[in-house]
């Protein structure tokens, strides 16, 4: 029997040390968050540039001794984790209607008067088959947008480098080239 009362002893003991010692335990778990960049430039979908046309028509007198602006709206939007310029150039030395020819100088590219929300310094640009700079550093952002106005001058329109060829529609790609600095 004291052996028995000895174990009673020892149960009833463990009980209530364990009771007094069973308490709410507080636990933590840690996570890591780990977020990982690239640099990124982009002209983005929704640019007026990619796939659309500028169509200049000269039907009247009054159309060849006038300059002629075309205005695209969001000509171009850019994204880009760093400053960055925008070039342009054209995809060959001519307008081309077979083998009659128009010079691309013929045609000015320049920010409109509301250029849009795209920073950096504008100028106006004469095109040439050479890359030459549309917009330099312009600051970082998303989804910056460039208004272009595409221009062919009376003194251009009205001379040689258009009158006298033949009627026809000559066609030449323009193209931007966004690059971070």
């Amino acid at each position: 029997m004291t052996k028995q009362f000895a174990i009673a002893a020892l149960t009833i003991g463990a009980i209530v040390l364990g009771t007094n010692n069973a308490k709410a335990q507080n636990t933590t778990a840690t996570t890591t968050v780990n977020i990982t960049l690239n640099d990124v430039i982009s002209i983005d979908a929704g640019s007026a540039a990619i796939g659309n046309t500028v169509d200049f028509n000269y039907v009247t007198a009054a159309d060849y001794n006038s300059d002629q602006t075309i205005n695209k709206a969001n000509s171009l939007k850019v994204t880009s984790t760093k400053n960055f310029n925008v070039k342009v150039k054209a995809g060959g030395a001519n307008f081309m209607n077979g083998v009659n020819l128009i010079p691309v100088n013929v045609l000015t590219i320049k920010a409109a008067t509301a250029a849009g929300t795209m920073g950096g310094t504008k100028s106006a640009v004469v095109l040439s088959a050479a890359d030459q700079t549309l917009v330099a550093n312009a600051p970082l952002g998303s989804a910056l947008t460039l208004n272009l106005d595409y221009t062919i001058p009376a003194v251009k329109s009205s001379s040689s480098d258009i009158l006298g060829k033949p009627a026809g529609t000559y066609t030449q790609t323009v193209i931007y080239t966004a690059t971070a600095l």
